[in-house]
């Protein structure tokens, strides 16, 4: 069973450990340097700032109650940008993980369209499963990503 709950609902040592695992890491070019305990509670803070200044943010995600990682809409410009980092014990959950983000997206939250920011580095195959249509590169410092859109399922703007 997925429950989302708030960051600041988790130890910050599993937050920690998920920040400093190579295999996550090599997929997130923004990570610089060791994500020690200050930077952890500075993250978690900017984050909570998200839901106060946006009603909405990232979620912490357990699975049977275990700390599966973190992800959910997040502003990006003018776009709400869905995020998802796992544990990767938990990298098999993703698509049912991403499905739940997706209809809290287009659901309670209200979200007419939702973009995701990959690095060059990750495969695109996932994202274009749920239907997401490729929308340009963005620079966000200083590095490029691949946005792609995906249009709620009962909004006129979807194929």
């Amino acid at each position: 069973m997925l429950s989302l709950v708030r960051l600041t609902e988790v130890d910050p040592a599993h937050l920690i450990e998920l920040m400093n695992d190579p295999r996550v890491r090599r997929h997130m070019p923004l990570a610089a340097g060791c994500f020690g305990g200050e930077d952890c509670a500075a993250w978690v803070a900017a984050k909570e700032a998200m839901w106060r200044d946006h009603g909405y943010g990232p979620w912490a995600l357990l699975v049977d109650g275990v700390f599966a990682g973190w992800g959910g809409p997040q502003p990006e410009g003018n776009d709400a940008d869905l995020a998802l980092v796992l544990r990767p014990v938990f990298w098999g959950h993703g698509r049912a993980i991403a499905e739940r983000l997706l209809a809290e997206a287009f659901g309670p939250l209200g979200f007419d369209e939702v973009t995701v920011l990959l690095p060059p580095s990750r495969g695109t195959a996932a994202v274009r499963r749920f239907g997401f249509r490729p929308d340009g590169a963005v620079e966000v410092a200083g590095r490029t990503f691949l946005r792609f859109r995906l249009s709620s399922p009962g909004s006129a703007g979807r194929a």
